[in-house]
């Protein structure tokens, strides 16, 4: 990799990032020194990129920043849509919606040549799930999950016996064929897992949950890191 690209990576990773990231971290990342981030930053610095932050503290790009779009390779741009069929396939429709939306603007900044490459590329991901209930039921706990509502589920395991319960819903999981809800159930004050393909039914309810350090996704994942 030389130094262009190496600026255009490490612009990338501050780009992507939200808060402070350390040059220990960006080594890591980039597989460099950090020396070399610390040359890097500068170099960009010098450029006009408005970087704030110092050694020992973190990086973080400005505000405001303005950055030229971003380029692809060919192997990125064949993964990025074998993603985008993905997330048609196995997705609610809104998402779905979105992702034609987002592979439309990809293939028409791409030459020909890529198109057509993009249009016969081998692997084929069959889109049956959209119009399933599931995927229904999906879009619905998207949206409570964002607005932090909770619902009433109906539901029944895998023997087929039935329950009910109010839960507050934290975000779902893909194992590569089914969604799995991760929740806090209200009735047991406990983290709870429901396979989205068994809810039969469900209402999102007027009243709203918080989250926190000890109740959320993020906190649920957390207890089983080496699992994910």
């Amino acid at each position: 990799m030389n130094k262009a690209e190496r600026l255009l990576e490490l612009l990338t990773h501050l780009r992507a990032k939200r808060y402070a990231v350390t040059a220990k971290q960006l080594a890591e990342c980039m597989g460099v020194s950090e020396r070399t981030i610390y040359r890097d930053i500068q170099s960009l610095i010098n450029s006009g990129v408005p970087i704030e932050g110092e050694a020992g503290v973190g990086y973080l790009l400005g505000k405001g920043a303005h950055l030229p779009p971003l380029m692809f390779t060919e192997k990125e741009m064949i993964a990025l849509e074998l993603g985008m069929r993905m997330v048609r396939a196995w997705s609610d429709k809104e998402i779905a919606q979105a992702s034609q939306s987002a592979s439309h603007k990809i293939m028409s900044v791409l030459p020909d040549r890529l198109k057509r490459q993009i249009e016969d590329f081998p692997l084929i991901v069959p889109d049956f799930y959209t119009d399933t209930v599931s995927a229904a039921h999906s879009q619905q706990l998207r949206s409570a999950t964002d607005n932090k509502q909770c619902i009433r589920i109906h539901y029944h395991t895998e023997d087929g016996t039935p329950s009910q319960r109010v839960i507050q819903p934290l975000g779902q999981v893909f194992w590569g064929k089914v969604w799995t809800l991760v929740a806090w159930c209200e009735l047991r004050q406990a983290y709870r897992n429901f396979r989205v393909d068994r809810i039969d039914d469900l209402a999102v309810l007027p009243q709203c949950f918080e989250t926190s350090d000890t109740k959320s996704l993020k906190h649920y994942l957390s207890q089983y890191d080496e699992h994910y």
